[in-house]
Formats: structure tokens, C-alpha cells, sequence
């Protein structure tokens, strides 16, 4: 992220850049902001809770704003702290104009290291076991980030060298036409001013309830796998067989429905093992449907064929929709509180 910020710096000379850092057991934001003739400013901003969402509300967003108005620099390069999202300032200042008015986003940019990218996108560390975690209550995996890093971004820039898996992994998770960049020595600073990011086509690809692709693509190096159905999963056998398809070595989203909710999206997105289920908007008129991507490397030994079969044991079967039908009064054993949210090791 850095190598990548300061060539952007080099491109635009009449820039500003502003870098946040999260300390979490400190509790504290760390801000720089500087332009081509040196530290503009410096400054560590005790936060009340040491996460993300405090700290775009607290400085993040402000200063950006801030920033943004002065009118001494013709762009503002915001380098976000490592594992926070971009999605979430894109979605706070599309929703609320008037938290920030003076500032526009015009790309997002997404920078990983070329000689670890499969473990990046697929392993099971978590951030925590890298210091990277954005909150003290912070599980999330590295692969889990990272893959939902890649899908919202603009273009993609990697440092050092790569290999081709990493790089064909990368393309299968982007959104179609997002730019790779592989030498960031050729990163086009001015190119980002054009107007890359276009929020509403990025929150369609990104959507758990995203149009259907195609079904089954396998290139030399990885495969894209869309499992789908109109029917809901079985409750009882998604609770006991969750891990069937949040394994270990593949990146999963999409969305799913139960017999018991049918008004609720369910939410599903999880790599290298970990796996969060909670709920999203209501379906309204949308005719509810379970989808799930899922996509993995050549090089893993995930069997296609198990996925698919796995799937289908997990919907409701043709005994049980002729004996109950697809919509079923909700359990009252428990499993209600379970949907809400859930995070756990699927390896």
C-alpha cells in the first residue's frame, strides 16, 4: 500500500496524501498527511474504541473532507489503514452527501504482495496473527478480507514478483475489466483521476444477490463455480453441515433463504475456512433463490463435482417440499439467534 501510495504521489505533483494507522491496543488513529513539499501535518488522535467505524467517523471522513476543501491540491490520495475497507467510506458518502460534499471518490485501489497472493486470497490466517486486526474484537481472516478488497476495487496493483496462479486468481475474483497492474513502476497516477470507480456498478458485482454468471469456468490455473437454486436450504442440515462448503482453500459469497425466514436475505461470504452467515435486506418483490459462488485454484485438491453434490444435500429435497412445502413455520429450537451471526472455522 505504500509503494503503491508514494507512486501515486510521484504522478501527481499537485496531490495531497493522507495516511491513517490504526493502533489497536493503543486505542489510537496515527494521521499523516503530506504533499511533495514535505509534512503538511502529523498527529495522533486518541479514538473512545479502537475500530474502523470509529475512526472514519471521528478523523477519517472529516479530514478527507477537510482536505478536500482547502483547494491548494488537485486530488487527495487517502490511504486507508491495512484491512480497512473502501467500501465503507464509498457507501457512507454515497448515502450521505452531506458528510462529506466537497469530496468525490474517483478510484478505488486495491495493492497486495505478488509472492504471497494465493495465501493471501485463500489461506487461513487470521489478521490478528498478523497484527493487522482493525478492532480488538477483530476475527476476521486475511483471505476473507483481502478477496472482498479485490471485488470492490477499481484496479489492482501488485508488488514484486507474482505467479501466474496469483494472477489468475485475481482476475477470476475482480470485477470484469479491472485493470492488473504487475509493476507498479507503470501505475498511471492521472489515469485514477478519470473516474474509475462508478459506486453503483461496483455495488452490483459486489452484491450477495449479484445476476447470475456463468455456471462452471476452469482456465490452466483456477475455476469459477456458481451453485444455484430456487429452492431454500434445509435448517437443520445447513446448521450441521455448514462446512461442507465453507472449506478450507476456496473463496465463497452469495445468498441463500430458509423455509423459515423466506423474507430475509441470507448472507454468505467466506474464504480460506472462515465463514460469516448473517442477513441482509428484505427480498420485496424479488423471487427468493440460493446462490452461491464459489471460486478455487487447479492446484487444490476441492472437487467440483463434491460441491455440487454437496449443495444439493443441503436444499430442501422433493419429499419434504411435497410433505411441508417451501415455506415452514420458524424452529423453536434455537436456530433464529445462530442466522443472526456466525463466525467460525469451517476447516
Amino acid at each position: 500500500m505504500a509503494s503503491v501510495t508514494i507512486g501515486c504521489q510521484w504522478d501527481l505533483p499537485r496531490a495531497v496524501v493522507v495516511r491513517h494507522d490504526l493502533h489497536v491496543e493503543a486505542q489510537q488513529l496515527h494521521r499523516v498527511v503530506s504533499d511533495a513539499d514535505g509534512v503538511v501535518e502529523q498527529v495522533v488522535h486518541q479514538l473512545d474504541h479502537a475500530c474502523v467505524s470509529c475512526a472514519l467517523r471521528e478523523d477519517i471522513i472529516p479530514t478527507l473532507e477537510r482536505l478536500c476543501a482547502d483547494g491548494r491540491w488537485e486530488a487527495v490520495v487517502a490511504h486507508l489503514p491495512v484491512a480497512a475497507e473502501a467500501v465503507q467510506v464509498c457507501r457512507l458518502l454515497e448515502l450521505d452527501p452531506t458528510a462529506a460534499p466537497h469530496a468525490r471518490i474517483s478510484s478505488v485501489v486495491t495493492a497486495l504482495a505478488g509472492t504471497t497472493l494465493a495465501a493471501d486470497l485463500l489461506g487461513d490466517d487470521l489478521l490478528r496473527e498478523r497484527g493487522l486486526h482493525a478492532a480488538p474484537d477483530d476475527d476476521r481472516g486475511v483471505a476473507e478480507t483481502c478477496s472482498s478488497l479485490v471485488e470492490y476495487a477499481d484496479l489492482l496493483a501488485v508488488t514484486g514478483a507474482s505467479d501466474a496462479e496469483g494472477r489468475a486468481l485475481l482476475r477470476a475474483l475482480a470485477r470484469p475489466g479491472v485493470e492488473l497492474v504487475t509493476d507498479t513502476s507503470r501505475l498511471d497516477g492521472r489515469g485514477l483521476l478519470e473516474g474509475l470507480h462508478q459506486h453503483a456498478r461496483t455495488e452490483a458485482w459486489v452484491s450477495p444477490t449479484r445476476p447470475p454468471t456463468v455456471p462452471l469456468v476452469v482456465n490452466r490455473h483456477t475455476w469459477s463455480l456458481e451453485l444455484s437454486s430456487v429452492r431454500p436450504f434445509h435448517p437443520e442440515r445447513l446448521l450441521d453441515g455448514i462446512e461442507l462448503l465453507g472449506s478450507a482453500g476456496v473463496r465463497t459469497r452469495g445468498c441463500f433463504w430458509l423455509p423459515t425466514r423466506p423474507g430475509d436475505v441470507g448472507v454468505w461470504d467466506g474464504a480460506g475456512g472462515q465463514l460469516s452467515i448473517g442477513t441482509g435486506s428484505p427480498w420485496g418483490s424479488t423471487r427468493p433463490f440460493t446462490r452461491i459462488s464459489v471460486t478455487g485454484t487447479t492446484a487444490s485438491r476441492v472437487r467440483i463435482g463434491r460441491l455440487r453434490e454437496d449443495f444439493d444435500r443441503l436444499l430442501l429435497d422433493d419429499a419434504e417440499i411435497e410433505a411441508r412445502g417451501m415455506l415452514w413455520e420458524a424452529f423453536s429450537d434455537g436456530f433464529e439467534p445462530w442466522l443472526g451471526a456466525i463466525r467460525r472455522a469451517a476447516a
